[in-house]
C-alpha cells in the first residue's frame, strides 16, 4: 500500500476572519480559514485549499494586479510570499507587528502595509532569485491611532489611510512638487474605509456611524474641481494653493454600525456591511441606493467586489459563512456556510463521490468531495450530530444525535423520510447500518443498550442489552452476518442480529474501549482502548492477534493552562476512531491531539504520522511553551489585547480616553487541536479526518511520474514506439507500464484499434491488470474516447473475471474508481441527452407551425386564382365577385 499521502483540500470551513480578495479576472476568490488559504473558483464550481500554512490564523491576504504573488500575514505578522500560480511559497518574512491592511498598488509595483499606527511601503519581489526580496521604500507616520484601511489611487502615485482618530491621510509614493501629507478631519467615529473615485477629482470617506463625506480637490476659494495629481501654477509660475472640500455629506443606516467597506471603480458603487447582518449598495457620487438586504444575523466582517464590479462578496466570522452575490439579477453565486461548532463525524459513500459531516449544531451536511461544496444541509436535529453513515447504494444517509433519534434523509429528494425513535428518552452516541441497508442500529450513553430497527417500516425491532457502560461504537461485519458493539465497560461483544440465540461473543479489555472497526474481509477486528493501545482479534476465534502500543505516538502537544509538560501528560493520549484502508492493510487512527497515525498491520508498526494543523492559534499545537509569555494575569496568548480577535460587542464599557492598558480579564478563545473521526475513502486513494479546522482531506501524491516496475535496459521510449509501428501492442502495452511513463501509455493506450482490443485483453497479463484499471479510470475523466474506455473494461472484466473476483479486496478500491468515473459519465451523458430531446421538440413544433403557416398561404394564393381565373374564362356570366367571401 501507499503511504505518500499528502495534503489535498479542506472542506466545512469556508471562512475564519480576515478579508477576501478577487482574482484579477474576477472568477475566484480566496478566503483565509485558519492558517490556509482555501480559492473558491466560481466558474468551474471549485475548491481549492493552497498547500502553505501560516504559523497562526492569517488576519490579511494580498494578491499582485497580474495574479502571480500572494501576501498572506498572520496575526503576528508573519508574511509568507508564495507564488499563486505555482501554489508554492518562495519567501518567508517577519514585519514583527500586527497587520492591520495590505494592499498592492494598481501597477503592482509596490505595497503597502499599515502596522498598528504607522504605515511602511515595500516594492514588490521580482520573479528572480534575489537574497532579500523585501525591500522597504519608504516609512509613513502621523495617526495618533491605529489604522483601519489603506487604499491605492488610480495611477499608483498616492494612497489613502483612515485610522481610529477619526482622520484620513493622503501620502505619495515618492516626493511630488507641490504635494504634501494632508489631514481629512470632519468624522465623529471611526474611518472605515477611503477611496478616491476613478478621475481623482474626489475622496469618498466612510465612518464607523454610517456617515459618508464626499470631497473635492479644488483650488483656494474657487469652486472648481481639478485632478488631483496635477497641480497648477498661477502666471508667475508658483503653485497654486489647493484644498480639499467636503462638498456633500450623506447618512445611511443610522440603527446600525458600519462594519466593512468597499468601492468599485468600474461601477462606482458603495457598498456597506453592517454589524446587523445587513448590506446596502450606494450609487457614488449622488448617493443613490441600489438596494440592500439582510444576508445574517451576525455582522458582515468583510467586503470584496470583483474587478468588474458585478459580483460583491461577504464574510462572516460569527457564523463562518462566505456569501458571493450578484446584484443586478439579485442573486447567489455562492452561499456556503461550514459547521458552527466542532465537526464530530464523517462518512464516505459508497462510490466515494460524496462526505457527510454532522457537528456538534445539530447540522448534517453533504459535501461533494471532488469540488469540495456542500450540496445540502439539514436541520432537522435539535442537538449534537454523533454519527453519520450511508446506506446501501449512497441514496440515504442516516444520522444519530443526543436528542434521540435517528433520522434517515434522501439525497434524492432532500428529505427526511424516516425517524427512528426509543421508547425512552435516550442520547444516541454511535450508528451502524447492515451492508443490505435494511437493519438500523444505534447506541446510546445513558441506557447502554443498542436498539435496532428496521429501515422499510421505522419499527423498533430489538433492544440489545448487556453492557454496563455508555456504548461508544457500533459496526457491522462487511459480510452482515453479526455486529459489534464496544463500551466503556471494557469489553467488546459480538451480537447476532437475525439469530438472538446464539451465544454473543464477548471480547474482554484491561481498559475501556473507544473505537471499533471491522477489516474490509470480515475476518479481523480492531478495538482502541483508553490507555493508547490498539489490540486486534480474529473474529472466527474471538482469540487476539495483535497489539499495537500508540500511546507515544498520538501524544500531542502542551495546551495554554497544562501545569504539566507535554511528555507527562496523560491526556489525549488514546485513538477515539480507528480505520482500516480499502485493501485492510493498514489502520489509521485519530484522537484528541494534532498527529493521526497510520499503521502497517502485518507488522504493527508505524507507518507514517501526520500532522493535521501547524497553526498555533490552535491550543496544543505547542510541544513546549515560551515562559516569557506567561504574565499575572495568565498566558499572553489567551488576552484579549486589542479587542480584533474577540467579540467586541460584548465589552460595551470602554476604558477612559488616553488609557492604553486593556481590562485583562477579557479573553480570546482557543480552541483545542483534535481528530475526533477519520475515515477511509472506498477508493483508497484519500482519506478524510474531521478536526478542528474542518474536514481535512488527504490524498496520494499524483505528481510522480517515475516509478519503473520490472525495468531493464531494453525498455525504452524508442523501442516502445517501434512496436507500436510493427502492430505489436501487447508488449508495447506492457513496456509502457514498465517504464511507467503516463503520456507513453496513453499514447500506445489509444494506438490499439478496436477491433483488437477483445483479443489484445484476452492475453494481457494479469500482474498489470490493476494499473492497466487505474490508468483507464484516470484517462476516462478527461478523455473522449467514451465508448472505446467501455470496450477495454468490457473486455478484461470478461476475460479476467475469475482473476478479478478472488482478489476482489485488493482491487476493490480500482473497480470503484472506475465505476465512479462511468457513473459520472452516464449522467453527463444523460443530461446532454435530455437537453437535446428537449431542443428537437422544440424544433419539432416550431417546424409544424411554419409548415402550418405555408400551407394556409398556399391556400388563399390558390383561391384568388381561381376567381380570377373564371372571370376570364366567362365574362358573359354576370357573377358579383364582390359577393364572394373567401375564408382562409
Amino acid at each position: 500500500m501507499k503511504t505518500d499521502f499528502k495534503f489535498s483540500n479542506l472542506c466545512g470551513t469556508v471562512y475564519r476572519k480576515g478579508n477576501l480578495v478577487f482574482t484579477p479576472d474576477g472568477n475566484s476568490i480566496l478566503s483565509p480559514v485558519g492558517n490556509r488559504v482555501t480559492v473558491f473558483d466560481l466558474v468551474n464550481n471549485k475548491t481549492e485549499t493552497l498547500p502553505c500554512e501560516n504559523k497562526r490564523d492569517i488576519r490579511r491576504l494580498a494578491l499582485s494586479p497580474n495574479g502571480n504573488l500572494l501576501l498572506s500575514v498572520d496575526e503576528l505578522g508573519q508574511t509568507l510570499l508564495i507564488n499563486f500560480r505555482r501554489r508554492t511559497v518562495l519567501h518567508y518574512f517577519n514585519l514583527k507587528d500586527k497587520v492591520r491592511d495590505i494592499q498592492f498598488s494598481p501597477d503592482g509595483k509596490y505595497f503597502v502595509v499599515a502596522l498598528g499606527r504607522n504605515i511602511q511601503v515595500w516594492r514588490s519581489p521580482g520573479y528572480t532569485r534575489e537574497f532579500a526580496p523585501f525591500e522597504l521604500h519608504r516609512k509613513y507616520s502621523g495617526h495618533y491611532d491605529d489604522i483601519t484601511h489603506i487604499s491605492w489611487s488610480p495611477d499608483s502615485r498616492f494612497f489613502l489611510t483612515s485610522g481610529k482618530d477619526m482622520t484620513t491621510k493622503i501620502f505619495s509614493v515618492n516626493p511630488i512638487e507641490g504635494f504634501k501629507p494632508t489631514t481629512l478631519t470632519g468624522h465623529r467615529y471611526a474611518v472605515v474605509g477611503s477611496w478616491f473615485s476613478k478621475d481623482m477629482r474626489a475622496i469618498y470617506t466612510v465612518s464607523m456611524d454610517g456617515a459618508i463625506c464626499v470631497r473635492r480637490f479644488r483650488p483656494h476659494a474657487v469652486e472648481e474641481d481639478l485632478t488631483f495629481g496635477e497641480f497648477p501654477r498661477d502666471e508667475d509660475g508658483d503653485l497654486v494653493r489647493t484644498v480639499w472640500i467636503t462638498t456633500e455629506r450623506h447618512y445611511a443606516m443610522q440603527n446600525a454600525k458600519v462594519q466593512s467597506a468597499a468601492f468599485s471603480w468600474a461601477t462606482g458603487l458603495l457598498v456597506l456591511g453592517f454589524t446587523n447582518g445587513v448590506f446596502g449598495i450606494w450609487e457614488m457620487p449622488d448617493f443613490n441606493m441600489v438596494h440592500s438586504l439582510s444576508i445574517s444575523r451576525k455582522k458582515i466582517n468583510t467586503v470584496a467586489i470583483n474587478p468588474s464590479g458585478e459580483w460583491l462578496a461577504f464574510g462572516s466570522s460569527a457564523l463562518g459563512q462566505l456569501l458571493v452575490w450578484e446584484w443586478q439579477s439579485e442573486t447567489y453565486v455562492l452561499k456556503q456556510q461550514g459547521h458552527f461548532y466542532d465537526m464530530a463525524c464523517i462518512a464516505y459513500s459508497g462510490d466515494g463521490q460524496y462526505v457527510a459531516t454532522g457537528g456538534d449544531d445539530a447540522k448534517l451536511k453533504v459535501w461533494n468531495a471532488l469540488s469540495g461544496y456542500c450540496f445540502i444541509t439539514f436541520t432537522e436535529h435539535t442537538s449534537a450530530v454523533t454519527a453519520v453513515h450511508f446506506s446501501k447504494g449512497s441514496q440515504v444517509v442516516l444520522s444519530a444525535s443526543l436528542d434521540g433519534t435517528v433520522r434517515a434523509f434522501d439525497l434524492v429528494r432532500y428529505r427526511n423520510f424516516r425517524i427512528f425513535t426509543s421508547p425512552t428518552p435516550v442520547q444516541f452516541t454511535s450508528l451502524a447500518v447492515d451492508p443490505s441497508g435494511e437493519i438500523v442500529c444505534a447506541g446510546c450513553q445513558d441506557s447502554f443498550e443498542i436498539y435496532m430497527w428496521s429501515m422499510q417500516t421505522g419499527k423498533l425491532l430489538d433492544v440489545l442489552s448487556g453492557h454496563e457502560g455508555p456504548i461508544s461504537g457500533l459496526a457491522f461485519r462487511p459480510d452482515g452476518l453479526s455486529l459489534a458493539s464496544c463500551s466503556w465497560d471494557m469489553t467488546v461483544r459480538l451480537w447476532d442480529v437475525f439469530d438472538r440465540s446464539k451465544i454473543v461473543e464477548r471480547l474482554d479489555h484491561n481498559h475501556e474501549v473507544l473505537a471499533i472497526a471491522y477489516r474490509p474481509d470480515s475476518k479481523e477486528l480492531c478495538a482502541s482502548t483508553l490507555d493508547g493501545q490498539i489490540h486486534f482479534w480474529d473474529v472466527l476465534k474471538a482469540s487476539p492477534t495483535g497489539t499495537i502500543e500508540g500511546r507515544r505516538d498520538i501524544a500531542g502537544g502542551r495546551k495554554a493552562n497544562d501545569r504539566q509538560t507535554a511528555e507527562n501528560s496523560t491526556s489525549g493520549k488514546c485513538f477515539n476512531s480507528l480505520c482500516y484502508s480499502a485493501d485492510g492493510t493498514a489502520v489509521l487512527g485519530g484522537g484528541n491531539s494534532k498527529y493521526v497515525c497510520l499503521y502497517d498491520r502485518q507488522s504493527n508498526i508505524l507507518l507514517r504520522k501526520f500532522q493535521v494543523s501547524q497553526n498555533q492559534s490552535l491550543d496544543g499545537v505547542q510541544e513546549k511553551l515560551n515562559s516569557r509569555n506567561m504574565t499575572e494575569a495568565g498566558p499572553a496568548d489567551l488576552i484579549d489585547s486589542d479587542g480584533i480577535d474577540s467579540d467586541t460587542e460584548k465589552h460595551v464599557d470602554r476604558s477612559l480616553p488616553g488609557v492604553k492598558s486593556n481590562d485583562k480579564s477579557n479573553r480570546v478563545l482557543r480552541p483545542e487541536v483534535r481528530t475526533r473521526d477519520v475515515k477511509f475513502a472506498p477508493t483508497g486513494r484519500q482519506w478524510a479526518a474531521a478536526s478542528t479546522e474542518g474536514l481535512i482531506i488527504y490524498s496520494l501524491d499524483e505528481t510522480l511520474v517515475f516509478d519503473p516496475f520490472e525495468l531493464d535496459e531494453n525498455v525504452t521510449p524508442e523501442t516502445i514506439q517501434a512496436l507500436v509501428r510493427n502492430g505489436d501492442y501487447l508488449r508495447a502495452l506492457v513496456n509502457a507500464f514498465r517504464l511507467n511513463e503516463t503520456y507513453l501509455i496513453r499514447q500506445v493506450y489509444e494506438a490499439v484499434p478496436p477491433t483488437d482490443v477483445q483479443l489484445l485483453t484476452k492475453d494481457f497479463p494479469e500482474a498489470y491488470l490493476e494499473r492497466l484499471f487505474k490508468f483507464i479510470a484516470s484517462v476516462m475523466e478527461t478523455s473522449q474516447l467514451l465508448e472505446y474506455h467501455l470496450h477495454w473494461v468490457s473486455g478484461l472484466l470478461s476475460n479476467h473475471g475469475t482473476f478479478v473476483k478472488t482478489r476482489s479486496v485488493k482491487l476493490q478500491p480500482v473497480l470503484r474508481m472506475l465505476q465512479r468515473c462511468i457513473l459520472r459519465m452516464h449522467q453527463d451523458i444523460g443530461t446532454v441527452c435530455d437537453k437535446n430531446i428537449y431542443s428537437l421538440d422544440y424544433l419539432l413544433v416550431q417546424g409544424k407551425r411554419v409548415q402550418e403557416n405555408e400551407q394556409e398561404s398556399d391556400k388563399k394564393v390558390t383561391m384568388d386564382d381561381v376567381l380570377a381565373a373564371s372571370d376570364d374564362e366567362d365574362e358573359s356570366m354576370d357573377v358579383d365577385v364582390s359577393q364572394v367571401s373567401v375564408h382562409a
